[in-house]
Protein backbone atom coordinates (compact mmCIF):
# COMPACT_ATOMS: atom_id res chain seq x y z
CA UNK A 1 0.00 0.00 0.00
CA UNK A 2 1.46 3.63 -0.97
CA UNK A 3 2.88 5.83 1.70
CA UNK A 4 1.23 8.57 -0.12
CA UNK A 5 -2.23 6.68 -0.49
CA UNK A 6 -4.71 8.78 1.23
CA UNK A 7 -5.91 5.36 2.63
CA UNK A 8 -3.28 5.68 5.24
CA UNK A 9 -3.22 9.33 6.04
CA UNK A 10 -4.09 9.57 9.90
CA UNK A 11 -5.23 12.27 11.99
CA UNK A 12 -4.38 12.69 15.47
CA UNK A 13 -5.33 15.41 17.81
CA UNK A 14 -3.35 17.16 20.41
CA UNK A 15 -4.53 19.40 22.18
CA UNK A 16 -7.84 20.54 22.78
CA UNK A 17 -8.24 23.70 20.49
CA UNK A 18 -4.80 23.41 18.60
CA UNK A 19 -2.79 20.78 16.92
CA UNK A 20 -2.45 17.39 15.33
CA UNK A 21 0.04 14.85 14.06
CA UNK A 22 -0.55 13.33 10.56
CA UNK A 23 0.73 10.29 10.25
CA UNK A 24 1.19 7.78 7.13
CA UNK A 25 2.73 10.41 5.13
CA UNK A 26 6.22 10.60 3.42
CA UNK A 27 6.25 14.35 2.58
CA UNK A 28 7.41 15.74 -0.98
CA UNK A 29 7.10 17.32 -4.02
CA UNK A 30 5.26 14.39 -5.69
CA UNK A 31 2.04 14.02 -3.65
CA UNK A 32 -1.20 13.15 -4.76
CA UNK A 33 -3.54 15.85 -5.10
CA UNK A 34 -6.33 14.15 -2.92
CA UNK A 35 -3.37 14.11 0.03
CA UNK A 36 -2.55 17.92 -0.32
CA UNK A 37 -5.77 18.87 -0.27
CA UNK A 38 -5.96 16.43 2.52
CA UNK A 39 -3.16 18.40 4.05
CA UNK A 40 -5.04 21.85 3.60
CA UNK A 41 -8.05 21.03 5.74
CA UNK A 42 -6.23 19.30 8.61
CA UNK A 43 -4.25 22.60 8.51
CA UNK A 44 -7.10 24.88 8.63
CA UNK A 45 -8.75 23.05 11.18
CA UNK A 46 -6.05 22.53 13.97
CA UNK A 47 -4.10 25.35 12.73
CA UNK A 48 -0.59 23.35 12.96
CA UNK A 49 0.29 20.07 11.75
CA UNK A 50 3.56 17.83 12.51
CA UNK A 51 5.00 14.93 10.72
CA UNK A 52 7.34 12.75 11.90
CA UNK A 53 9.95 10.84 10.38
CA UNK A 54 10.38 13.35 7.48
CA UNK A 55 14.70 12.99 7.83
CA UNK A 56 14.61 12.39 3.79
CA UNK A 57 13.41 15.85 3.45
CA UNK A 58 16.39 18.46 1.99
CA UNK A 59 16.34 22.19 1.15
CA UNK A 60 14.98 20.88 -2.83
CA UNK A 61 12.45 18.80 -1.50
CA UNK A 62 11.20 21.36 1.29
CA UNK A 63 10.89 23.78 -1.25
CA UNK A 64 9.06 21.16 -3.94
CA UNK A 65 6.54 20.41 -0.75
CA UNK A 66 5.93 23.73 0.20
CA UNK A 67 4.43 24.71 -3.98
CA UNK A 68 2.29 22.22 -3.40
CA UNK A 69 0.42 24.57 -1.27
CA UNK A 70 1.10 27.72 -2.89
CA UNK A 71 3.58 29.84 -3.87
CA UNK A 72 6.93 29.73 -1.81
CA UNK A 73 8.53 33.33 -0.96
CA UNK A 74 11.57 34.29 0.71
CA UNK A 75 11.82 36.43 3.79
CA UNK A 76 11.86 40.08 2.68
CA UNK A 77 14.99 40.94 4.26
CA UNK A 78 17.08 38.07 5.59
CA UNK A 79 18.97 35.82 3.01
CA UNK A 80 18.27 32.57 2.28
CA UNK A 81 20.41 29.73 2.69
CA UNK A 82 22.99 29.65 -0.28
CA UNK A 83 21.74 27.54 -3.46
CA UNK A 84 17.93 27.68 -2.28
CA UNK A 85 15.46 30.30 -3.75
CA UNK A 86 13.51 30.56 -0.23
CA UNK A 87 15.04 28.38 2.46
CA UNK A 88 15.58 30.46 5.23
CA UNK A 89 17.71 29.26 8.42
CA UNK A 90 16.32 29.19 12.53
CA UNK A 91 19.67 28.64 14.37
CA UNK A 92 19.16 29.43 17.98
CA UNK A 93 22.84 27.72 18.75
CA UNK A 94 24.30 31.34 18.71
CA UNK A 95 21.51 33.10 19.94
CA UNK A 96 18.96 34.18 17.47
CA UNK A 97 15.69 32.63 19.55
CA UNK A 98 12.76 33.75 18.24
CA UNK A 99 11.11 34.22 22.55
CA UNK A 100 8.47 36.78 21.63
CA UNK A 101 5.15 35.25 20.76
CA UNK A 102 4.70 36.61 17.14
CA UNK A 103 3.03 35.78 13.64
CA UNK A 104 5.64 35.75 10.97
CA UNK A 105 6.57 38.60 9.12
CA UNK A 106 3.17 40.72 9.72
CA UNK A 107 5.07 43.67 9.44
CA UNK A 108 4.38 43.58 5.60
CA UNK A 109 0.69 43.68 4.07
CA UNK A 110 0.83 40.11 2.16
CA UNK A 111 2.44 38.40 5.28
CA UNK A 112 2.99 34.24 4.67
CA UNK A 113 0.05 32.43 4.51
CA UNK A 114 1.85 28.91 5.98
CA UNK A 115 5.08 28.03 7.29
CA UNK A 116 6.80 24.92 6.96
CA UNK A 117 9.72 24.10 9.58
CA UNK A 118 12.13 20.98 9.61
CA UNK A 119 13.89 19.87 12.53
CA UNK A 120 17.99 19.40 11.50
CA UNK A 121 19.30 19.34 14.67
CA UNK A 122 17.62 19.44 18.39
CA UNK A 123 18.54 19.34 22.08
CA UNK A 124 18.52 16.84 23.98
CA UNK A 125 16.30 18.64 26.24
CA UNK A 126 14.31 21.89 26.16
CA UNK A 127 14.08 23.99 22.93
CA UNK A 128 10.35 23.25 22.41
CA UNK A 129 8.26 25.36 20.21
CA UNK A 130 4.85 26.48 21.00
CA UNK A 131 2.04 27.71 19.19
CA UNK A 132 -1.45 29.22 19.89
CA UNK A 133 -5.06 29.62 18.13
CA UNK A 134 -5.85 33.33 17.13
CA UNK A 135 -9.29 32.06 16.14
CA UNK A 136 -10.16 30.54 19.23
CA UNK A 137 -8.80 33.22 20.78
CA UNK A 138 -10.89 35.69 19.34
CA UNK A 139 -14.15 33.77 20.03
CA UNK A 140 -12.62 33.87 24.00
CA UNK A 141 -12.88 37.24 23.64
CA UNK A 142 -16.41 39.13 26.05
CA UNK A 143 -18.63 40.64 23.21
CA UNK A 144 -17.14 43.99 24.62
CA UNK A 145 -13.42 43.34 23.81
CA UNK A 146 -14.67 41.61 20.40
CA UNK A 147 -16.37 44.94 19.88
CA UNK A 148 -13.36 46.78 20.82
CA UNK A 149 -10.84 45.05 18.52
CA UNK A 150 -13.48 44.56 15.74
CA UNK A 151 -12.76 48.18 14.91
CA UNK A 152 -8.91 48.39 16.04
CA UNK A 153 -6.30 48.90 13.52
CA UNK A 154 -2.48 48.41 14.47
CA UNK A 155 1.15 49.74 13.10
CA UNK A 156 2.98 45.92 12.43
CA UNK A 157 6.80 46.93 12.15
CA UNK A 158 10.13 44.75 11.75
CA UNK A 159 12.18 47.67 14.10
CA UNK A 160 12.04 45.76 16.77
CA UNK A 161 13.07 41.94 16.02
CA UNK A 162 11.42 38.88 17.75
CA UNK A 163 14.96 37.30 18.44
CA UNK A 164 15.74 38.78 21.69
CA UNK A 165 18.89 37.69 23.31
CA UNK A 166 18.83 37.25 26.77
CA UNK A 167 23.21 37.80 27.28
CA UNK A 168 25.28 40.30 25.83
CA UNK A 169 24.78 40.53 22.06
CA UNK A 170 27.67 39.27 19.73
CA UNK A 171 28.61 40.71 17.01
CA UNK A 172 27.43 38.06 14.82
CA UNK A 173 23.37 38.31 16.40
CA UNK A 174 23.93 42.10 16.37
CA UNK A 175 24.78 41.37 12.69
CA UNK A 176 21.61 39.75 12.09
CA UNK A 177 19.50 42.59 13.84
CA UNK A 178 20.97 44.93 11.28
CA UNK A 179 20.12 42.50 8.30
CA UNK A 180 17.06 41.98 9.52
CA UNK A 181 16.05 45.90 9.64
CA UNK A 182 17.97 46.79 6.55
CA UNK A 183 14.73 47.50 5.02
CA UNK A 184 12.40 49.03 7.39
CA UNK A 185 8.59 48.46 7.01
CA UNK A 186 5.32 49.57 8.71
CA UNK A 187 2.11 48.64 8.14
CA UNK A 188 -1.17 48.90 9.09
CA UNK A 189 -3.38 45.73 9.44
CA UNK A 190 -7.09 44.93 11.25
CA UNK A 191 -6.37 43.71 14.81
CA UNK A 192 -9.30 41.08 13.45
CA UNK A 193 -9.28 39.69 10.13
CA UNK A 194 -11.78 37.41 8.27
CA UNK A 195 -9.52 34.22 7.12
CA UNK A 196 -10.22 33.90 3.77
CA UNK A 197 -10.01 30.04 3.49
CA UNK A 198 -12.01 29.59 6.78
CA UNK A 199 -14.25 32.47 7.11
CA UNK A 200 -13.27 32.44 10.80
CA UNK A 201 -11.93 35.82 12.55
CA UNK A 202 -8.82 35.96 13.86
CA UNK A 203 -6.52 38.35 15.92
CA UNK A 204 -3.87 39.52 14.04
CA UNK A 205 -1.52 40.65 17.39
CA UNK A 206 1.89 39.38 17.99
CA UNK A 207 5.69 40.87 18.46
CA UNK A 208 5.92 43.26 15.34
CA UNK A 209 2.66 45.17 17.09
CA UNK A 210 4.15 48.48 17.57
CA UNK A 211 0.81 50.42 18.71
CA UNK A 212 -2.84 51.08 17.42
CA UNK A 213 -3.95 53.47 15.47
CA UNK A 214 -6.02 56.61 17.19
CA UNK A 215 -4.82 55.09 20.76
CA UNK A 216 -1.73 56.55 22.79
CA UNK A 217 1.36 54.77 22.91
CA UNK A 218 0.35 54.33 27.35
CA UNK A 219 -3.00 52.96 26.40
CA UNK A 220 -1.90 50.95 23.62
CA UNK A 221 0.46 48.94 25.66
CA UNK A 222 -2.70 48.29 28.22
CA UNK A 223 -4.81 47.01 25.58
CA UNK A 224 -2.25 45.33 23.48
CA UNK A 225 -1.40 43.20 26.69
CA UNK A 226 -4.99 42.13 27.79
CA UNK A 227 -5.72 41.16 23.94
CA UNK A 228 -2.71 39.48 23.57
CA UNK A 229 -3.34 37.53 26.87
CA UNK A 230 -6.14 35.78 25.49
CA UNK A 231 -4.34 34.50 22.40
CA UNK A 232 -1.73 32.97 24.89
CA UNK A 233 -3.84 31.58 27.23
CA UNK A 234 -2.99 27.90 27.96
CA UNK A 235 -6.10 26.80 26.65
CA UNK A 236 -5.53 27.97 23.34
CA UNK A 237 -2.18 26.62 23.05
CA UNK A 238 -0.13 23.42 22.08
CA UNK A 239 3.48 22.43 22.72
CA UNK A 240 5.82 20.25 20.53
CA UNK A 241 8.89 18.15 21.49
CA UNK A 242 11.32 18.18 18.77
CA UNK A 243 12.74 15.30 17.02
CA UNK A 244 15.39 15.35 13.90
CA UNK A 245 13.22 14.92 10.56
CA UNK A 246 10.27 16.64 12.24
CA UNK A 247 8.22 18.82 10.29
CA UNK A 248 5.26 21.15 11.61
CA UNK A 249 2.99 23.64 9.27
CA UNK A 250 1.18 26.35 10.68
CA UNK A 251 -1.75 28.45 9.30
CA UNK A 252 -0.19 31.56 9.52
CA UNK A 253 -3.33 33.77 9.42
CA UNK A 254 -4.40 32.12 12.17
CA UNK A 255 -2.16 31.32 14.80
CA UNK A 256 1.23 32.85 16.93
CA UNK A 257 3.94 30.85 17.96
CA UNK A 258 7.45 31.07 19.75
CA UNK A 259 10.91 29.18 20.66
CA UNK A 260 10.82 28.31 24.11
CA UNK A 261 14.82 29.25 25.16
CA UNK A 262 15.37 26.62 27.88
CA UNK A 263 18.15 24.65 25.97
CA UNK A 264 21.73 27.16 27.23
CA UNK A 265 24.09 26.37 24.81
CA UNK A 266 22.95 23.40 22.88
CA UNK A 267 23.22 23.44 18.71
CA UNK A 268 19.49 24.05 17.91
CA UNK A 269 18.85 24.19 13.82
CA UNK A 270 15.52 24.06 11.62
CA UNK A 271 14.59 25.70 8.12
CA UNK A 272 11.79 27.11 6.94
CA UNK A 273 9.81 27.83 3.92
CA UNK A 274 7.12 29.85 3.88
CA UNK A 275 4.25 30.19 1.48
CA UNK A 276 2.75 33.62 -0.29
CA UNK A 277 -0.34 34.94 1.75
CA UNK A 278 -2.74 37.50 0.77
CA UNK A 279 -3.63 40.98 2.40
CA UNK A 280 -5.73 40.80 5.12
CA UNK A 281 -9.15 41.91 5.32
CA UNK A 282 -10.75 43.45 7.94
CA UNK A 283 -14.90 42.49 8.66
CA UNK A 284 -15.82 45.98 7.30
CA UNK A 285 -13.89 44.86 3.78
CA UNK A 286 -10.93 47.40 4.37
CA UNK A 287 -7.60 45.79 3.34
CA UNK A 288 -4.25 46.08 5.08
CA UNK A 289 -1.70 48.63 3.48
CA UNK A 290 2.29 49.54 4.03
CA UNK A 291 2.72 53.11 4.86
CA UNK A 292 6.41 52.72 5.14
CA UNK A 293 9.59 50.22 3.02
CA UNK A 294 12.72 52.54 3.26
CA UNK A 295 16.12 51.40 3.69
CA UNK A 296 17.84 51.69 6.98
CA UNK A 297 20.39 53.90 5.20
CA UNK A 298 17.30 56.33 4.45
CA UNK A 299 17.36 55.89 0.59
CA UNK A 300 13.86 55.35 0.02
CA UNK A 301 12.53 51.85 -1.29
CA UNK A 302 8.61 51.81 -3.26
CA UNK A 303 6.30 50.41 -1.40
CA UNK A 304 4.57 47.60 -2.76
CA UNK A 305 0.96 48.06 -3.97
CA UNK A 306 -1.62 46.70 -1.40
Amino acid sequence: MSTNGKENLEILPIAGRIGAEIAGVRLSGELEPAIVESIRQALFKYKVIFFRGQAHLDEASHEAFGRLLGDIVPHPTVPSVKGTETVLDIDGTHGNRATAWHTDVTFVDAYPQASILRALIVPTHGGDTSWANTAAAYQSLPPKLQEIANNLWAVHSNTYDYSVPTKATSNKLKRYFEVFASTVYETEHPVVRVHPGTGERTLVLGAFVRRFIDLPQADSKQLFALLQGYVTRLENTVRWRWSVGDVAIWDNRATQHVAIDDYGKQPRLHRRVTVAGDVPVSIDGRRSRTIKKESARREPVAAAAS
